[in-house]
């Protein structure tokens, strides 16, 4: 018999931890984006931890900025950022106030409203693309910097809200080099805090960072 996902809401509690502690305990989780068209859950599969001032790929690392101010704020509200001129990203913050680390949701199966997601995202040839990677992911769920800061840990009918879905047993749990950050991959991996389910189709490939070219 299949169990279905706990749609009990996550607490505050659940995100005021350290980062570490935090990102793989997402996987398994259900994040649900309601809109005018109808609700959209998606089953948590890849993420990655930032560890604010600890962390030389976190958007925290040299202070507070206009753009980054939500991740100095309370844990369990989400931090969206635009990269590239081109996507949305979304990071749900933890850890304690002022800490300013944070999660990136990096990919997900949708589980409801995949009919929505598909209008969205009308590249993907198949579901388990809808929500592969934290640009798709954003996309999917019409998330834009209008939801920055919302509260995930909100009651009733918030925008996105996280709930405890079915938490992975922890040897499903793979982790390995954060996608496309600077210092990190091969045999000189520092930050190995990409998490993902293993074996499951939704998680997007890994990819080195790649500098970027000066033009002359």
């Amino acid at each position: 018999m299949i169990v279905p996902p706990d749609r009990t809401p996550l607490p505050r509690s659940f995100f005021d931890r350290p980062v570490l502690e935090v990102a793989p305990d997402l996987l398994g989780r259900t994040l649900v984006r309601t809109t005018p068209e109808g609700p959209i859950a998606v089953r948590l599969t890849e993420v990655e931890a930032y560890d604010g001032p600890n962390d030389p790929g976190s958007h925290a690392y040299r202070g507070r900025t206009p753009r980054n101010e939500v991740m100095f704020g309370p844990p369990g509200h989400v931090y969206v950022y635009f990269t590239y001129g081109m996507w949305f990203c979304m990071n749900l913050v933890c850890g304690p106030e002022s800490r300013a680390s944070a999660v990136l949701l990096r990919a997900g199966e949708v589980l409801e409203g995949a009919e929505l997601a598909r209008k969205r995202r009308l590249s993907a040839r198949y579901d388990r693309e809808l929500a592969k990677g934290p640009a798709r992911l954003a996309t999917a769920l019409d998330v834009t910097r209008a939801l920055d800061g919302a509260d995930a840990c909100a009651a009733g009918e918030a925008p996105l809200r996280m709930l405890t879905g079915t938490p992975v047993r922890s040897d499903q749990v793979r982790n390995g080099p954060r996608t496309g950050v600077a210092g990190e991959g091969g045999n000189g991996d520092v930050h190995p805090w990409r998490f993902w389910i293993a074996n499951d189709p939704t998680v997007s490939p890994y990819r080195a960072h790649v500098p970027r070219r000066r033009s002359s």
